[in-house]
């Protein structure tokens, strides 16, 4: 089997730049990765991501929301995720069944005891050996994340950008007591340095938790 490491965060925190590098620089080392992420990861689950991420759709109630990433995350798993890790691939996600939890439960306010059936069935068994939770202040996050809107040509995946800062600091209490029950999956990095800086202390401390037989060079 392969190692599955996932990269979570609040909006802005530079998790996707973080998660870019790390699989760079273990593709130059010959290692054998995955660089995926959630929502989306494969055609059929890029398209719900679509809708999920759309400002238009600011009318989707919490439910619909949840089921549409419990839907696009069962198809990413099947077609994506456990292939490669059957395959003995390094699978880097940006984003996985932590995000629902953090932002569909502490953010939204839905059951827990809902989220986790739903994740329970969309894993289908898939769960991550390693977490790295990229901690950001809320406000430094979504300033950041409204500058890359700005600057982008492409579709504006902004509907959670446009929520009330409340609900992100309710995200990011979620992160950190996901993170507290759990220390020995997660890695938490402070976020407010420099992209150069906090990519040396997740490189650090992500390499020397790889298998051995994965971080042979081949």
């Amino acid at each position: 089997m392969g190692y599955f490491i996932t990269f979570e965060g609040v909006e802005g925190c530079g998790k996707t730049t973080q998660i870019r590098l790390l699989s760079e620089l273990m593709s130059r080392r010959g290692m054998h990765t995955v660089l995926t992420r959630e929502p989306g990861g494969c055609p059929i689950a890029d398209k719900i991501r679509t809708i999920l991420l759309d400002a238009e759709n600011r009318a989707l109630s919490p439910l619909a929301e949840l089921m549409l990433y419990a839907a696009a995350r069962a198809q990413h798993v099947t077609e994506i995720i456990s292939p490669a890790l059957e395959e003995g691939k390094i699978v880097l996600c940006d984003r996985f069944c932590d995000a629902t939890l953090a932002y569909q439960s502490f953010g939204r306010g839905i059951d827990r005891a809902v989220i986790d059936t739903l994740n329970l069935h969309a894993c289908q068994g898939v769960s991550p050996d390693l977490t790295v939770l990229v901690d950001c202040d809320p406000r430094i996050g979504l300033e950041r994340a409204r500058r890359r809107i700005e600057a982008t040509s492409g579709p504006r995946e902004e509907r959670f950008e446009l929520e009330e800062l409340a609900f992100h600091q309710r995200v990011r209490a979620g992160y950190r007591q996901l993170a507290a029950d759990q220390p020995d999956r997660f890695l938490v990095i402070d976020g407010a340095g420099s992209i150069e800086d906090i990519f040396a202390a997740i490189s650090r401390q992500v390499l020397v938790r790889i298998p051995e037989s994965l971080r042979a060079v081949r």
